[in-house]
Protein backbone atom coordinates (compact mmCIF):
# COMPACT_ATOMS: atom_id res chain seq x y z
CA UNK A 1 0.00 0.00 0.00
CA UNK A 2 1.56 3.44 -0.90
CA UNK A 3 1.23 5.21 2.15
CA UNK A 4 3.12 8.62 0.69
CA UNK A 5 1.19 10.85 -1.56
CA UNK A 6 3.63 12.79 -4.09
CA UNK A 7 3.79 16.29 -4.16
CA UNK A 8 3.76 18.39 -7.13
CA UNK A 9 7.01 18.36 -9.11
CA UNK A 10 8.56 21.74 -9.55
CA UNK A 11 7.27 23.66 -12.58
CA UNK A 12 4.29 20.87 -12.92
CA UNK A 13 0.54 23.03 -12.15
CA UNK A 14 -1.24 21.24 -9.44
CA UNK A 15 -3.78 20.09 -11.65
CA UNK A 16 -1.85 18.19 -13.59
CA UNK A 17 0.04 17.12 -10.67
CA UNK A 18 -3.21 15.40 -9.41
CA UNK A 19 -4.07 13.02 -12.25
CA UNK A 20 -0.64 10.69 -11.61
CA UNK A 21 -1.39 10.10 -8.08
CA UNK A 22 -2.18 6.89 -7.28
CA UNK A 23 -4.42 5.25 -4.80
CA UNK A 24 -2.92 4.77 -0.91
CA UNK A 25 -3.25 4.92 2.07
CA UNK A 26 -5.86 8.37 2.47
CA UNK A 27 -7.91 6.71 0.13
CA UNK A 28 -8.03 2.87 2.22
CA UNK A 29 -8.18 4.89 5.44
CA UNK A 30 -11.46 6.37 4.48
CA UNK A 31 -13.14 3.34 3.59
CA UNK A 32 -11.50 1.10 6.65
CA UNK A 33 -13.45 3.79 9.07
CA UNK A 34 -17.05 1.95 7.37
CA UNK A 35 -15.51 -1.92 6.62
CA UNK A 36 -13.79 -2.09 9.81
CA UNK A 37 -17.56 -1.38 12.09
CA UNK A 38 -18.75 -3.38 9.18
CA UNK A 39 -17.39 -6.58 10.37
CA UNK A 40 -19.30 -6.54 13.76
CA UNK A 41 -22.72 -7.42 11.91
CA UNK A 42 -20.95 -10.23 10.60
CA UNK A 43 -22.20 -13.59 12.35
CA UNK A 44 -19.50 -14.62 15.53
CA UNK A 45 -17.57 -11.06 15.72
CA UNK A 46 -18.82 -9.65 18.23
CA UNK A 47 -16.88 -11.90 20.79
CA UNK A 48 -13.91 -9.93 19.06
CA UNK A 49 -15.50 -6.73 19.14
CA UNK A 50 -12.95 -4.81 21.35
CA UNK A 51 -9.93 -5.64 18.74
CA UNK A 52 -12.14 -4.78 16.23
CA UNK A 53 -13.59 -1.45 17.35
CA UNK A 54 -9.63 -0.72 18.57
CA UNK A 55 -8.12 -1.34 15.00
CA UNK A 56 -9.69 1.69 13.67
CA UNK A 57 -8.21 3.77 16.08
CA UNK A 58 -4.67 2.27 15.90
CA UNK A 59 -4.71 2.84 12.12
CA UNK A 60 -4.85 6.58 12.62
CA UNK A 61 -2.03 5.94 15.32
CA UNK A 62 -0.16 4.31 13.18
CA UNK A 63 -0.11 6.38 10.70
CA UNK A 64 1.25 9.46 13.10
CA UNK A 65 3.83 7.00 13.75
CA UNK A 66 5.36 7.15 10.30
CA UNK A 67 4.38 10.47 9.52
CA UNK A 68 6.65 11.46 12.55
CA UNK A 69 9.64 8.73 11.87
CA UNK A 70 9.83 9.60 8.01
CA UNK A 71 12.26 12.50 7.90
CA UNK A 72 11.16 12.97 4.31
CA UNK A 73 7.89 14.20 4.68
CA UNK A 74 7.74 18.37 5.16
CA UNK A 75 4.39 19.73 5.74
CA UNK A 76 3.95 23.40 7.34
CA UNK A 77 1.52 22.94 11.00
CA UNK A 78 -1.74 23.36 11.07
CA UNK A 79 -2.91 26.43 12.97
CA UNK A 80 -5.47 24.13 15.38
CA UNK A 81 -1.96 21.93 16.50
CA UNK A 82 -1.01 23.73 18.90
CA UNK A 83 -4.24 24.06 20.43
CA UNK A 84 -3.97 20.10 20.43
CA UNK A 85 -0.43 19.74 22.15
CA UNK A 86 -2.05 21.69 24.66
CA UNK A 87 -5.07 19.29 25.34
CA UNK A 88 -3.09 16.25 25.54
CA UNK A 89 -0.51 18.12 27.62
CA UNK A 90 -3.45 18.79 30.02
CA UNK A 91 -4.94 15.28 29.42
CA UNK A 92 -1.25 13.55 30.56
CA UNK A 93 -1.64 15.35 33.88
CA UNK A 94 -5.01 14.31 34.02
CA UNK A 95 -3.31 10.82 34.15
CA UNK A 96 -2.46 11.66 38.14
CA UNK A 97 -5.56 13.10 38.74
CA UNK A 98 -6.57 11.11 42.40
CA UNK A 99 -10.43 10.19 40.62
CA UNK A 100 -8.59 8.37 37.95
CA UNK A 101 -9.90 5.01 38.60
CA UNK A 102 -6.50 2.97 37.34
CA UNK A 103 -3.12 4.12 35.25
CA UNK A 104 -4.57 1.78 32.28
CA UNK A 105 -7.91 3.46 31.74
CA UNK A 106 -6.94 6.83 31.86
CA UNK A 107 -3.86 5.76 29.59
CA UNK A 108 -6.68 3.95 27.20
CA UNK A 109 -8.69 7.09 27.13
CA UNK A 110 -5.81 9.90 26.06
CA UNK A 111 -4.86 7.14 23.63
CA UNK A 112 -8.47 7.68 22.21
CA UNK A 113 -8.25 11.58 22.75
CA UNK A 114 -5.00 11.90 20.48
CA UNK A 115 -5.66 9.00 18.26
CA UNK A 116 -8.85 10.93 16.95
CA UNK A 117 -6.84 13.94 16.41
CA UNK A 118 -3.86 12.28 14.78
CA UNK A 119 -5.12 13.22 11.26
CA UNK A 120 -4.64 16.80 11.22
CA UNK A 121 -0.86 15.93 11.34
CA UNK A 122 -0.38 13.56 9.32
CA UNK A 123 -3.32 14.02 6.69
CA UNK A 124 -1.78 16.99 5.21
CA UNK A 125 1.12 14.93 4.00
CA UNK A 126 -0.69 12.66 1.87
CA UNK A 127 -3.09 14.75 0.30
CA UNK A 128 -1.62 18.10 -2.25
CA UNK A 129 -4.42 19.06 -4.61
CA UNK A 130 -7.94 19.57 -4.77
CA UNK A 131 -8.67 16.85 -7.20
CA UNK A 132 -7.01 14.06 -5.09
CA UNK A 133 -9.45 15.70 -2.02
CA UNK A 134 -12.21 15.35 -3.97
CA UNK A 135 -11.76 11.42 -4.71
CA UNK A 136 -11.74 11.04 -1.33
CA UNK A 137 -15.05 12.61 -0.53
CA UNK A 138 -16.25 11.08 -3.45
CA UNK A 139 -15.35 7.64 -1.62
CA UNK A 140 -16.14 8.96 1.73
CA UNK A 141 -19.92 9.50 -0.02
CA UNK A 142 -20.07 5.79 -1.49
CA UNK A 143 -19.51 4.53 2.17
CA UNK A 144 -21.98 6.70 3.87
CA UNK A 145 -24.48 6.27 0.97
CA UNK A 146 -24.25 2.43 0.71
CA UNK A 147 -24.41 2.79 4.70
CA UNK A 148 -27.76 4.57 4.32
CA UNK A 149 -28.88 2.55 1.62
CA UNK A 150 -28.64 -0.67 3.95
CA UNK A 151 -29.86 1.24 6.62
CA UNK A 152 -33.68 2.25 4.95
CA UNK A 153 -33.44 -1.63 3.84
CA UNK A 154 -33.13 -2.72 7.20
CA UNK A 155 -36.52 -1.20 7.39
CA UNK A 156 -38.29 -2.10 4.55
CA UNK A 157 -36.78 -6.12 4.95
CA UNK A 158 -35.35 -6.42 8.70
CA UNK A 159 -35.55 -10.17 8.52
CA UNK A 160 -32.71 -10.40 5.25
CA UNK A 161 -31.07 -6.98 6.40
CA UNK A 162 -30.81 -6.55 9.98
CA UNK A 163 -27.13 -8.32 11.48
CA UNK A 164 -28.00 -11.30 12.58
CA UNK A 165 -26.01 -10.40 15.62
CA UNK A 166 -27.58 -7.50 16.56
CA UNK A 167 -31.22 -9.22 16.02
CA UNK A 168 -30.17 -12.12 18.32
CA UNK A 169 -29.04 -9.71 21.35
CA UNK A 170 -32.22 -7.00 20.95
CA UNK A 171 -34.76 -8.55 19.34
CA UNK A 172 -34.91 -11.65 21.29
CA UNK A 173 -35.84 -9.28 24.50
CA UNK A 174 -38.42 -6.96 23.44
CA UNK A 175 -38.85 -5.74 26.80
CA UNK A 176 -35.32 -4.22 26.73
CA UNK A 177 -35.66 -2.32 23.38
CA UNK A 178 -37.34 0.75 24.97
CA UNK A 179 -36.16 3.70 22.65
CA UNK A 180 -34.47 1.64 20.28
CA UNK A 181 -37.49 1.04 18.43
CA UNK A 182 -40.46 1.84 17.54
CA UNK A 183 -44.10 0.85 16.56
CA UNK A 184 -44.03 0.63 12.37
CA UNK A 185 -47.38 1.33 10.11
CA UNK A 186 -48.84 -2.05 10.51
CA UNK A 187 -48.57 -2.67 14.28
CA UNK A 188 -45.30 -4.35 13.66
CA UNK A 189 -41.83 -3.08 15.80
CA UNK A 190 -39.47 -1.36 14.10
CA UNK A 191 -35.94 -1.34 15.19
CA UNK A 192 -34.29 1.85 14.61
CA UNK A 193 -31.68 0.71 11.98
CA UNK A 194 -27.96 0.54 12.68
CA UNK A 195 -27.11 0.33 8.51
CA UNK A 196 -22.92 -1.08 8.88
CA UNK A 197 -22.70 -1.54 12.78
CA UNK A 198 -24.47 -3.53 15.40
CA UNK A 199 -26.14 -0.70 17.43
CA UNK A 200 -29.71 0.75 16.82
CA UNK A 201 -29.71 3.99 15.18
CA UNK A 202 -26.11 4.58 14.11
CA UNK A 203 -27.02 4.66 10.48
CA UNK A 204 -27.78 8.38 11.34
CA UNK A 205 -24.31 9.62 11.54
CA UNK A 206 -22.86 8.58 8.14
CA UNK A 207 -26.33 8.86 6.78
CA UNK A 208 -25.94 13.41 7.46
CA UNK A 209 -22.92 13.05 5.71
CA UNK A 210 -24.04 11.05 2.85
CA UNK A 211 -26.73 13.68 2.75
CA UNK A 212 -24.71 16.74 2.15
CA UNK A 213 -22.50 15.02 0.05
CA UNK A 214 -24.78 13.22 -2.14
CA UNK A 215 -26.40 16.92 -3.42
CA UNK A 216 -22.85 18.79 -3.83
CA UNK A 217 -22.26 15.95 -6.59
CA UNK A 218 -25.84 15.49 -7.58
CA UNK A 219 -25.44 19.42 -8.59
CA UNK A 220 -21.67 19.02 -9.73
CA UNK A 221 -20.67 18.90 -13.40
CA UNK A 222 -20.12 15.08 -13.42
CA UNK A 223 -21.11 12.48 -15.65
CA UNK A 224 -24.91 11.73 -15.40
CA UNK A 225 -24.65 8.31 -13.41
CA UNK A 226 -22.45 9.65 -11.28
CA UNK A 227 -24.79 12.57 -10.56
CA UNK A 228 -28.13 10.01 -10.04
CA UNK A 229 -25.91 7.86 -7.66
CA UNK A 230 -25.23 10.83 -5.50
CA UNK A 231 -28.74 11.93 -5.45
CA UNK A 232 -29.67 8.41 -4.62
CA UNK A 233 -27.29 8.55 -1.90
CA UNK A 234 -28.42 11.68 -0.80
CA UNK A 235 -32.36 10.57 -0.32
CA UNK A 236 -31.43 7.40 1.23
CA UNK A 237 -29.12 9.54 3.73
CA UNK A 238 -32.18 11.38 4.64
CA UNK A 239 -34.79 8.69 4.87
CA UNK A 240 -32.37 6.48 6.70
CA UNK A 241 -31.80 9.24 9.65
CA UNK A 242 -36.02 9.44 9.65
CA UNK A 243 -36.46 5.76 10.32
CA UNK A 244 -33.58 5.62 12.75
CA UNK A 245 -35.48 8.56 14.30
CA UNK A 246 -32.58 10.29 15.61
CA UNK A 247 -33.91 14.10 15.48
CA UNK A 248 -30.53 15.79 15.96
CA UNK A 249 -29.18 14.24 12.79
CA UNK A 250 -31.74 15.68 10.61
CA UNK A 251 -30.71 19.11 11.68
CA UNK A 252 -27.17 18.98 11.95
CA UNK A 253 -28.08 18.03 8.07
CA UNK A 254 -30.02 21.20 7.52
CA UNK A 255 -27.16 22.61 9.33
CA UNK A 256 -24.23 21.78 6.62
CA UNK A 257 -26.79 22.29 3.62
CA UNK A 258 -27.55 25.78 4.96
CA UNK A 259 -23.99 26.57 5.51
CA UNK A 260 -22.70 24.70 2.45
CA UNK A 261 -25.60 27.12 0.28
CA UNK A 262 -24.58 30.03 1.92
CA UNK A 263 -20.82 29.59 1.17
CA UNK A 264 -21.68 28.96 -2.36
CA UNK A 265 -23.36 32.46 -2.87
CA UNK A 266 -20.22 33.65 -0.98
CA UNK A 267 -18.25 32.56 -3.48
CA UNK A 268 -20.17 34.02 -6.32
CA UNK A 269 -21.62 30.45 -7.52
CA UNK A 270 -25.52 31.85 -7.05
CA UNK A 271 -26.66 29.64 -9.85
CA UNK A 272 -25.25 26.49 -8.07
CA UNK A 273 -26.29 27.88 -4.27
CA UNK A 274 -29.65 28.06 -5.92
CA UNK A 275 -30.12 24.77 -7.20
CA UNK A 276 -28.72 22.92 -4.20
CA UNK A 277 -31.10 24.33 -2.14
CA UNK A 278 -33.67 23.60 -4.01
CA UNK A 279 -32.56 20.28 -4.52
CA UNK A 280 -32.19 19.81 -0.57
CA UNK A 281 -35.22 21.05 0.32
CA UNK A 282 -37.11 18.24 -2.40
CA UNK A 283 -35.08 16.02 -1.15
CA UNK A 284 -36.07 16.41 2.83
CA UNK A 285 -39.59 16.68 1.77
CA UNK A 286 -39.60 13.42 -0.57
CA UNK A 287 -37.31 11.48 2.38
CA UNK A 288 -39.32 12.37 4.19
CA UNK A 289 -42.65 10.37 2.61
CA UNK A 290 -40.67 7.92 1.77
CA UNK A 291 -39.78 7.10 5.94
CA UNK A 292 -43.36 7.28 6.33
CA UNK A 293 -44.27 5.16 3.82
CA UNK A 294 -41.78 2.36 5.60
CA UNK A 295 -41.95 3.68 9.49
CA UNK A 296 -45.52 5.12 9.67
CA UNK A 297 -46.77 7.45 11.72
CA UNK A 298 -44.37 7.01 14.57
CA UNK A 299 -42.05 8.64 11.81
CA UNK A 300 -44.23 12.14 11.64
CA UNK A 301 -44.85 12.41 15.24
CA UNK A 302 -41.34 12.44 16.09
CA UNK A 303 -40.05 14.90 14.05
CA UNK A 304 -42.93 16.87 14.46
CA UNK A 305 -41.64 17.32 18.05
CA UNK A 306 -38.85 19.49 16.71
CA UNK A 307 -41.70 22.25 16.46
CA UNK A 308 -43.75 21.97 19.44
CA UNK A 309 -41.46 24.67 21.18
CA UNK A 310 -39.09 27.01 20.63
CA UNK A 311 -35.65 25.38 19.56
CA UNK A 312 -33.80 25.76 23.17
CA UNK A 313 -36.58 24.45 25.13
CA UNK A 314 -37.00 21.70 22.95
CA UNK A 315 -33.00 20.93 23.20
CA UNK A 316 -33.62 21.27 26.89
CA UNK A 317 -36.34 18.75 27.15
CA UNK A 318 -34.14 16.41 25.32
CA UNK A 319 -30.72 17.34 26.97
CA UNK A 320 -31.58 19.26 29.40
CA UNK A 321 -30.25 16.99 32.34
CA UNK A 322 -26.90 16.57 30.75
CA UNK A 323 -26.26 20.48 31.01
CA UNK A 324 -27.22 20.47 34.16
CA UNK A 325 -25.22 18.28 35.53
CA UNK A 326 -22.21 19.70 32.81
CA UNK A 327 -22.40 23.19 34.65
CA UNK A 328 -24.27 22.28 37.74
CA UNK A 329 -22.57 19.41 39.74
CA UNK A 330 -19.54 18.86 37.89
CA UNK A 331 -18.77 22.62 37.03
CA UNK A 332 -19.24 23.55 40.81
CA UNK A 333 -17.81 20.08 42.50
CA UNK A 334 -15.11 19.37 40.20
CA UNK A 335 -14.05 22.19 37.90
CA UNK A 336 -10.61 21.27 37.16
CA UNK A 337 -11.67 17.30 36.00
CA UNK A 338 -13.13 14.25 37.71
CA UNK A 339 -10.41 12.22 35.94
CA UNK A 340 -9.68 10.37 33.06
CA UNK A 341 -11.43 6.78 31.86
CA UNK A 342 -14.48 7.40 33.93
CA UNK A 343 -17.12 7.37 30.83
CA UNK A 344 -17.61 5.75 27.92
CA UNK A 345 -16.06 3.02 26.37
CA UNK A 346 -12.84 3.06 28.03
CA UNK A 347 -14.65 2.45 31.32
CA UNK A 348 -17.10 0.21 30.07
CA UNK A 349 -13.92 -1.90 29.26
CA UNK A 350 -10.73 -0.54 30.82
CA UNK A 351 -12.71 1.19 34.28
CA UNK A 352 -11.80 -0.39 38.00
CA UNK A 353 -14.50 0.79 39.85
CA UNK A 354 -15.35 0.92 43.67
CA UNK A 355 -18.18 1.94 45.72
CA UNK A 356 -16.10 5.21 46.56
CA UNK A 357 -15.19 5.87 42.84
CA UNK A 358 -17.80 5.42 40.60
CA UNK A 359 -18.31 5.85 36.77
CA UNK A 360 -20.09 8.90 35.14
CA UNK A 361 -22.77 8.99 32.75
CA UNK A 362 -22.03 11.20 29.53
CA UNK A 363 -24.39 11.65 26.78
CA UNK A 364 -22.71 14.85 25.56
CA UNK A 365 -19.14 15.69 24.61
CA UNK A 366 -19.51 18.70 26.92
CA UNK A 367 -19.82 16.73 29.65
CA UNK A 368 -17.30 13.96 28.62
CA UNK A 369 -14.66 16.92 28.43
CA UNK A 370 -15.46 18.53 32.08
CA UNK A 371 -15.18 14.78 33.66
CA UNK A 372 -12.15 14.67 31.55
CA UNK A 373 -10.22 17.88 32.11
CA UNK A 374 -12.72 20.74 33.58
CA UNK A 375 -13.71 23.96 32.34
CA UNK A 376 -10.12 24.10 30.65
CA UNK A 377 -10.85 21.22 28.58
CA UNK A 378 -13.46 22.62 27.20
CA UNK A 379 -12.22 25.95 26.33
CA UNK A 380 -9.18 24.18 24.93
CA UNK A 381 -11.09 21.97 22.21
CA UNK A 382 -14.17 24.54 21.96
CA UNK A 383 -10.62 26.66 20.52
CA UNK A 384 -9.11 24.00 18.51
CA UNK A 385 -12.75 23.61 16.61
CA UNK A 386 -13.18 27.61 16.01
CA UNK A 387 -9.77 28.26 14.40
CA UNK A 388 -10.27 25.14 12.39
CA UNK A 389 -13.76 26.47 11.56
CA UNK A 390 -12.28 30.02 10.85
CA UNK A 391 -9.15 28.16 8.69
CA UNK A 392 -11.70 26.39 6.26
CA UNK A 393 -13.78 29.39 5.85
CA UNK A 394 -10.70 31.63 5.12
CA UNK A 395 -9.97 28.95 2.39
CA UNK A 396 -13.49 28.89 0.88
CA UNK A 397 -13.81 32.20 -0.14
CA UNK A 398 -10.47 32.50 -1.41
CA UNK A 399 -12.28 32.42 -5.20
CA UNK A 400 -9.04 32.85 -6.68
CA UNK A 401 -8.68 29.52 -6.51
CA UNK A 402 -12.07 27.41 -7.33
CA UNK A 403 -11.60 24.29 -7.12
CA UNK A 404 -9.63 24.82 -4.02
CA UNK A 405 -12.79 26.82 -2.42
CA UNK A 406 -15.10 24.64 -3.74
CA UNK A 407 -13.87 21.53 -1.89
CA UNK A 408 -12.52 23.67 0.80
CA UNK A 409 -16.78 24.51 1.48
CA UNK A 410 -17.91 21.15 1.57
CA UNK A 411 -15.05 20.26 4.41
CA UNK A 412 -16.39 23.46 6.27
CA UNK A 413 -19.97 22.22 5.90
CA UNK A 414 -19.10 18.86 7.05
CA UNK A 415 -17.35 19.91 9.84
CA UNK A 416 -19.35 22.36 11.28
CA UNK A 417 -22.09 19.81 11.34
CA UNK A 418 -19.91 17.16 13.63
CA UNK A 419 -19.13 19.86 15.84
CA UNK A 420 -22.69 21.22 16.04
CA UNK A 421 -23.00 17.31 17.79
CA UNK A 422 -20.58 18.08 20.96
CA UNK A 423 -24.61 19.54 22.07
CA UNK A 424 -25.96 15.85 22.08
CA UNK A 425 -23.23 13.30 21.30
CA UNK A 426 -19.63 12.52 21.71
CA UNK A 427 -17.92 12.59 17.97
CA UNK A 428 -14.42 14.01 19.55
CA UNK A 429 -13.89 10.46 21.27
CA UNK A 430 -15.67 8.49 18.38
CA UNK A 431 -14.43 7.70 14.64
CA UNK A 432 -16.94 10.91 14.07
CA UNK A 433 -14.37 12.66 15.38
CA UNK A 434 -11.75 10.56 13.45
CA UNK A 435 -13.43 12.19 10.37
CA UNK A 436 -13.69 15.45 11.59
CA UNK A 437 -9.94 15.56 11.95
CA UNK A 438 -8.61 14.15 8.51
CA UNK A 439 -11.15 16.45 6.68
CA UNK A 440 -9.59 19.19 8.51
CA UNK A 441 -6.00 17.91 7.87
CA UNK A 442 -6.22 17.10 4.30
CA UNK A 443 -8.15 20.24 3.49
CA UNK A 444 -4.70 21.89 5.09
CA UNK A 445 -2.68 19.79 2.80
CA UNK A 446 -4.70 20.93 0.12
CA UNK A 447 -4.25 24.51 0.97
CA UNK A 448 -0.51 24.76 1.96
CA UNK A 449 0.15 23.66 -1.77
CA UNK A 450 -1.84 27.07 -2.99
CA UNK A 451 0.44 28.96 -0.49
CA UNK A 452 -2.48 29.61 1.69
CA UNK A 453 -3.47 29.31 5.08
CA UNK A 454 -5.53 26.11 5.89
CA UNK A 455 -7.28 24.51 8.66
Amino acid sequence: MNLHAQAPAPGVSVDAASTSIPWGFAEWFVISQTVLPAVLILPGTQAFRLPIRMSAFLLPLGAFAWWNLNAEVSTRPARAQSWVFTIMILLGLMLFHPATPSFVSGLAHVAVYFAVMTPLFWAPALVRTPEHLARLLWILLICCGANAVVGVLQVYDPGRWMPAEFSRITLANVMALGPLSYTGPNGQLIVRPPGLFDTPGAVAGPAAYATLLGIVFAVSASPSWKRLLSLVFAGAGLAAIYLSQVRISIVTSVVMLVVFALVAARQGRAGRAVRFAILSAGLVVGAFMLAMTLGGQSVHDRFMTLFVNDPLSVYRTARGTQLDVTFGDLFVNHPLGSGLGRWGMVASYFGSFTPNLQSIWAEIQLTGWMIDGGVLMIVLYSAAIIVTAVSEYRVAVMTRFPRLAQCAAVVLAANLGTAALIFSFTPFVTQVGIQYWFLAGALHGVAQQYGVDGA
